[in-house]
C-alpha cells in the first residue's frame, strides 16, 4: 500500500511539474537557476549564456521593444526587423492615402532608398538587467508609511539610474516586482531611426480582423518588416540620409525546416501587463465594473467607426489604426468576462486565499506580519467601488472617447502659457511642439465621425454615471439641451476652434483663446472633477498596494519550493513550451496548425475581413509555394504553442531549441482569455505565424526576394 501511495505521489509531482513548465514569464537573468533543466527536457540545445549574456552576443541582443508596446526581432546583419502587422499598423496607416493605399495593397521597398521613415518610432535593445533589491530594501522599514516608502524608492531609484547613465547614451529604468518586494534595474540602448520596409496587404496581414481576433483556428499573416538605422558610428541617431543600417550584436537565423507537434518553442519579448497575483476582490471589480464599461463604450464607438469607414475610403484609411486599437481591447474584454466566469477564477482565487489565511493564522509572527493583508485589499476595493464606475466611464467615454476632448486635453500646455505658467524662454519651443501635435492630429481626423462619437459618449456617460459624480458643467449642459446630445454636439463643434486645423493653429498666436473654447472648458470640467476624486481613490489604491505586497510575500513564503515569476510589466521575459494541439470543449479538437486551405475556406469576396487578394488566390490555385511548403505540399499559415504570453509580446519571436526563428507570436486563444489573471494550464495557447508563410509572402507574393537573400536561412 505504501509503495502504491508513494508511486501516486511521485506521479502527481511529475505531472504538476510538467503542467507548470509552460506557465511563466521569466526574467532571463535567472534562467540558469530557475528554468534551464526544464527547458532542456523540452528540447532546448542552447546554453543559458547563449540566451542572455552581458559580455557576449546572445539571443537577447536580437530582441527589441518595438514602439513601447510590442516586440520585434532582428533577422539580418543589416538591421532588418520583423514584428507583427498590427504592431506596425500605425506606421503603415500614416504612410497610406487614397493614392497610395498601403493598408489595402501592402508596401514593399525594393531597395533601401525606398524605405519609409517613421518620426516618433523607436526600438529599445536591452543591454543588461540587475537585481537592486538589496540596495533599495535596506532603506525601507516595515513600520514606515507608504508615503515614506514611495519617496525612498524614488530617491534611490533616481540615484541608481543616474549612476548607470553616466558617461554613456543608455536609458535606464528601475522597476518594482512581486508587488514591490523586489526591484530590478534595466539598461537600454534606444534607436530612433526605424524605417518601414514591407507590409502585406490587408487581406493577409489583417485577415479575419475582428471576427477571428483572439480565436483559433487562425489564418493570418500578421507580420511587417522594418529596418533599424544607426549613425555612422553605430550609435543611435535621429533620422538622417547619412545613417547606416544597424550592425546588430546578434540576429536570428531563420529556419525553413518547419515545426511539428511536440517541438520546443521559446519566446523572448516584452509582455505588458498581467495580474496573476490579483485577489478575488480585484476579479469581482473587473467583472462587475471595469470590463462592462469597456464593452459598453467601445461597442458604440466601433459601430460609428465602421459605419463611417464603410462609406468613405478617406475615413477608412484615417481610422484603420484607431478602429483596430479600439476593437482589440473591446473583444478582449468580452472574452475575459466570459472566461473569468467559465474558468471559475473567483472560486480559484478564494480557495488560494483560504489556504493563505489558514497558513497565516497558524503562526503568531505570520499573523503580525501578514494578518491584515486581505482585509486591507478588501477595504481598498470598497473605497474604489464608490467612484470606480464613474472613473471607468471617464476614461473610456471622455478621455479616450471623443477625439476632440482628448485633443483638448493635449492642448493643456497652451492653457499653461495663457495662465502664465510657462517660462518665457520655453514658450517658443512649447508652441512648436503644439504645432506638430495639431498637424499630426488633423492628418487622421474626420469631424463628422467624431461628432457622432461625441454625442454617443455624452449619452453613455450620463446614463451610467450617478449625477452626484458628474461635473457641474455637464449637469448644466444636460439641463440646457434636455438630453439632445446631437444638438449639443452640433453647437460645440460649431463653436470650438479645436474642431478645425486652421483655427487650432491660429490659437497658438492667441493662447488665451483656449481658456474660452467650449471643448477645452468641457474637458477641463471633466478632468478637474476626476482629479478631485483622487485623494479618496488614492487611499484605496494605497491599501490595495500594501495588501498585495504582503499577500504576495506570504504566498511565496508559504510554498518556498515553488518557482515564482513576477507579473508582466513591459520588461524582457522568456517563456518556453511546446508546439501543441488542444481540446477546447467536449468533443472538439483543435489541431496545432492551419494551412492555405483554411484561408480559402473562409474567403468572402468583397468583405473587409475575409477578402483574399487575387494574387494570393492565384498562388494557392497553382500551389506556387516554392520551397516554403511542407513535404506534403501544404502551405502552413499559423500554429499554436503552450507558451505564456500577453499584450506586449505581440511580435515576439518563436525560437526553436537551436536558437532559430520558426514563427512570430501574435495572439492568445479565446478559451484562455482569463489567462492574464490566472494561467490556464490545459487551455492556454499562443497563436503564431509560421515563418515559412512569412517567407512565402515576401518572396512569392511580393517579389521581394532581396529581403530573403539578406537573411540567414537554415533547414
Amino acid at each position: 500500500m505504501k509503495k502504491i501511495l508513494l508511486l501516486s505521489l511521485l506521479t502527481i509531482t511529475i505531472l504538476s511539474s510538467s503542467l507548470r513548465a509552460d506557465e511563466g514569464m521569466w526574467l532571463p537573468l535567472f534562467i540558469e537557476r530557475l528554468n534551464y533543466a526544464d527547458m532542456q527536457k523540452l528540447g532546448l540545445k542552447l546554453t543559458p549564456e547563449e540566451i542572455y549574456s552581458v559580455n557576449h552576443s546572445s539571443l537577447k541582443d536580437a530582441i527589441v521593444q518595438f514602439g513601447g508596446g510590442c516586440t520585434g526581432e532582428i533577422i539580418s546583419d543589416q538591421g532588418l526587423l520583423l514584428t507583427n502587422h498590427h504592431c506596425g499598423l500605425g506606421q503603415i496607416q500614416e504612410h497610406s492615402s487614397i493614392e497610395h493605399d498601403y493598408l489595402t495593397n501592402g508596401f514593399w521597398a525594393m531597395n533601401k532608398d525606398e524605405e519609409l521613415a517613421n518620426p516618433g518610432l523607436s526600438v529599445s535593445f536591452l543591454v543588461r538587467m540587475e537585481d537592486v533589491t538589496a540596495l533599495i530594501a535596506d532603506s525601507l522599514f516595515a513600520d514606515s508609511s507608504e508615503t515614506y516608502r514611495m519617496k525612498t524608492i524614488q530617491r534611490i531609484s533616481s540615484r541608481l539610474q543616474k549612476a548607470a547613465e553616466e558617461g554613456n547614451h543608455y536609458k535606464v529604468q528601475v522597476k518594482p516586482f512581486f508587488g514591490g518586494n523586489e526591484f530590478y534595474l534595466f539598461v537600454y540602448e534606444v534607436f530612433t531611426d526605424v524605417r518601414l520596409v514591407g507590409a502585406p496587404p490587408w487581406g493577409i496581414g489583417k485577415y479575419g480582423a475582428d471576427t477571428d481576433n483572439w480565436m483559433w483556428p487562425r489564418h493570418k499573416g500578421d507580420f511587417s518588416l522594418f529596418r533599424v538605422y544607426s549613425g555612422p558610428d553605430g550609435k543611435p541617431a535621429d533620422y538622417s540620409k547619412d545613417n547606416i543600417p544597424l550592425k546588430p550584436k546578434h540576429f536570428l537565423p531563420v529556419s525553413t525546416g518547419g515545426i511539428k507537434e511536440g517541438d520546443f518553442a521559446m519566446t523572448i519579448g516584452f509582455p505588458g501587463r498581467t495580474t496573476r497575483y490579483m485577489t478575488s476582490k480585484g476579479v469581482e471589480q473587473l467583472l462587475n465594473e471595469n470590463l462592462p464599461a469597456v464593452i459598453d463604450v467601445r461597442t458604440k464607438k466601433l459601430d460609428i467607426y465602421r459605419a463611417s469607414m464603410d462609406v468613405s475610403d478617406d475615413v477608412r484609411i484615417k481610422y484603420a489604426s484607431k478602429q483596430a486599437r479600439t476593437s482589440n481591447y473591446w473583444k478582449y474584454a468580452i472574452g475575459q468576462v466570459k472566461q473569468l466566469k467559465q474558468n471559475k477564477i473567483i472560486e480559484r482565487k478564494l480557495a488560494l486565499e483560504n489556504d493563505i489565511s489558514e497558513w497565516i493564522a497558524n503562526d503568531e509572527t505570520r499573523k503580525q506580519q501578514y494578518g491584515k493583508a486581505l482585509d486591507n485589499i478588501k477595504e481598498g476595493y470598497e473605497i474604489l467601488s464608490v467612484f470606480n464606475v464613474a472613473n471607468q466611464y471617464f476614461m473610456e467615454a471622455i478621455y479616450q472617447g471623443s477625439e476632440i476632448l482628448a485633443f483638448a486635453y493635449r492642448m493643456n500646455d497652451l492653457a499653461k502659457i495663457a495662465r502664465g505658467n510657462v517660462k518665457p524662454d520655453l514658450i517658443p519651443r512649447t508652441k512648436e511642439r503644439l504645432k506638430s501635435t495639431i498637424e499630426k492630429y488633423f492628418a487622421d481626423y474626420d469631424l463628422e465621425t467624431d461628432k457622432k462619437v461625441f454625442a454617443a459618449m455624452m449619452e453613455l456617460y450620463n446614463a451610467n454615471v450617478p449625477i452626484g459624480l458628474q461635473p457641474d458643467e455637464f449637469i448644466r449642459i444636460n439641463k440646457k439641451y434636455k438630453g439632445n446630445y446631437e444638438k449639443f454636439a452640433d453647437k460645440l463643434f460649431d463653436k470650438s476652434n479645436l474642431a478645425h486645423l486652421e483655427t487650432s493653429l491660429a490659437m497658438l498666436d492667441k493662447p488665451k483663446s483656449i481658456l474660452k473654447d467650449p471643448a477645452f472648458e468641457l474637458m477641463d470640467a471633466f478632468f478637474s472633477q476626476y482629479i478631485g476624486r483622487q485623494a479618496s481613490t488614492n487611499e484605496g489604491y494605497s491599501l490595495i498596494e500594501v495588501g498585495d505586497r504582503e499577500f504576495i510575500d506570504a504566498l511565496r513564503k508559504m510554498d518556498p519550493e515553488k518557482k515564482y515569476y513576477p507579473d508582466a510589466n513591459f520588461t524582457m521575459r522568456v517563456s518556453y513550451g511546446q508546439v501543441k494541439d488542444y481540446y477546447p470543449c467536449d468533443a472538439v479538437h483543435y489541431d496545432y496548425y492551419t494551412t492555405m486551405d483554411g484561408v480559402m475556406e473562409k474567403e468572402k469576396p468583397g468583405d473587409w475581413e475575409f477578402d483574399v487578394p487575387a494574387k494570393l488566390k492565384e498562388l494557392y490555385e497553382n500551389k506556387s509555394y516554392g520551397s516554403y511548403a511542407t513535404e506534403d505540399g501544404e502551405m502552413m499559415v499559423n500554429f499554436i504553442t503552450t507558451n505564456d504570453i500577453t499584450g506586449g509580446n505581440s511580435g515576439s519571436p518563436v525560437i526553436d531549441g537551436e536558437g532559430n526563428l520558426v514563427g512570430l507570436a501574435f495572439d492568445g486563444n479565446w478559451e484562455a482569455m482569463s489567462g492574464d489573471v490566472s494561467f490556464e494550464k490545459e487551455l492556454q495557447r499562443t497563436i503564431c505565424v509560421d515563418i515559412r508563410f512569412v517567407l512565402f509572402v515576401i518572396h512569392k507574393y511580393a517579389g521581394a526576394k532581396h529581403l530573403i537573400e539578406e537573411m540567414t536561412l537554415v533547414n
